[in-house]
């Protein structure tokens, strides 16, 4: 067994989490030698009592680490161990960093310049444009932008990263095999290819509401800071925000309408001293130190003839408004694909948005 493969045994074993293997670890010094560990040296090491002492120690009987080698394989990923020199720098900085990131796509060294963005699963239009137009910018200035490929702001981050031809990481509260939500999967596909969905779960795992916290550190631990687009009072994005506190990241908010209550928690932040966003350079500014020069926001050249996919979306629309079902039936193109391609041409300024999901030509 290589020492990547006892992290991902180590990962899988019942009971024991990030905190307690750090502290193992720190013990041990490696994970094959806590695997072997006898039960009274485990129980030594400090928040390692005799129930998780014993799971340690039985671990073979809990865990099928060769069936699960055989799902990554057969799925494609890399899982990557604190061991491993593609390991997020600035994972390896928080409190509790995941023993194991399960990886479809590629962690490149340029993503740590990146910036979490959370928010309501149910945004307003206002907050949907908000993500889609500050995601949009920030990749187009070569910030990653880290999401949790929930619905709603979401998705719209995700979308608007890869509209600008952008690099988009998606952090899973499942398995790389049980994604959540299921209407997304061509979305995880396509983040894929261009940048990397994790996770810190075995591939099996399904979503519940633990997951989700676990998940979220994960969003604020690999970021310059998190943005909040849109969050209730209750609202998990909250959550978010206050583990990004605790990790050292900066906090920025969007302003909403404050009659509205899906705004209450974000507009909170902003109280609470979160910087308040109206444009992508307000986040910029303060990662200027990250830049050899203050990346532009728009192209700096005429935009291209459209092409491709592009070309066809556009022809789909004619001359007059049309719904986006209207639009994907014309063209015959995936949904996913025309959703992204019709924020990349609003982006342009060649179609506008319009309510009730229908689009326009501008020009």
């Amino acid at each position: 067994m290589t020492e990547a493969e006892a992290y991902i045994a180590l990962n899988m074993v019942p009971k024991i989490g990030p905190v307690r293997i750090r502290r193992l670890l720190s013990a041990f010094g490696s994970p094959s030698a806590i695997l072997r560990a006898p039960v009274e040296k485990l129980q030594a090491v400090e928040g390692i009592g005799p129930e998780a002492a014993k799971s340690l120690r039985a671990w073979e009987s809990t865990v099928d680490l060769p069936a699960e080698l055989a799902l990554v394989r057969d799925a494609g990923a890399n899982v990557l161990t604190p061991a491993s020199p593609d390991y997020p720098a600035l994972l390896r900085e928080i409190h509790d960093p995941p023993t194991a990131l399960y990886t479809l796509g590629t962690i490149l060294e340029r993503d740590r310049h990146a910036i979490g963005v959370i928010g309501t699963r149910k945004p307003s239009h206002y907050a949907a444009d908000s993500a889609k137009k500050l995601s949009y910018q920030l990749a187009y200035a070569g910030v990653t932008v880290v999401s949790g490929l929930a619905r709603g702001i979401d998705t719209a981050a995700h979308q608007a990263a890869l509209a600008a031809k952008g690099r988009t990481i998606a952090v899973l509260g499942s398995g790389l095999l049980e994604l959540y939500p299921p209407e997304n999967q061509p979305l995880a596909e396509k983040i894929a290819t261009s940048g990397a969905v994790v996770s810190e779960f075995p591939m099996r795992t399904k979503a519940d509401r633990q997951t989700f916290p676990m998940r979220n550190r994960i969003i604020s631990g690999c970021s310059f800071g998190v943005l909040v687009v849109e969050a209730g009072a209750n609202s998990g994005a909250l959550i978010s925000a206050n583990q990004a506190g605790e990790q050292g990241r900066s906090i920025y908010a969007v302003p909403g309408r404050i009659d509205n209550p899906s705004a209450i928690g974000s507009n909170r932040l902003i109280q609470e001293g979160a910087k308040l966003v109206t444009s992508a350079s307000d986040i910029l500014d303060d990662m200027g130190i990250l830049f050899a020069e203050k990346p532009s926001l728009v192209p700096s050249q005429p935009a291209p003839a459209l092409a491709g996919d592009e070309l066809l979306v556009q022809a789909a629309l004619g001359s007059d408004e049309a719904h986006i079902d209207a639009v994907t039936e014309r063209c015959g193109l995936p949904s996913p694909t025309v959703s992204s391609t019709l924020l990349a041409l609003e982006m342009k300024k060649l179609v506008r948005r319009l309510p009730g999901n229908r689009f326009v030509r501008t020009s």
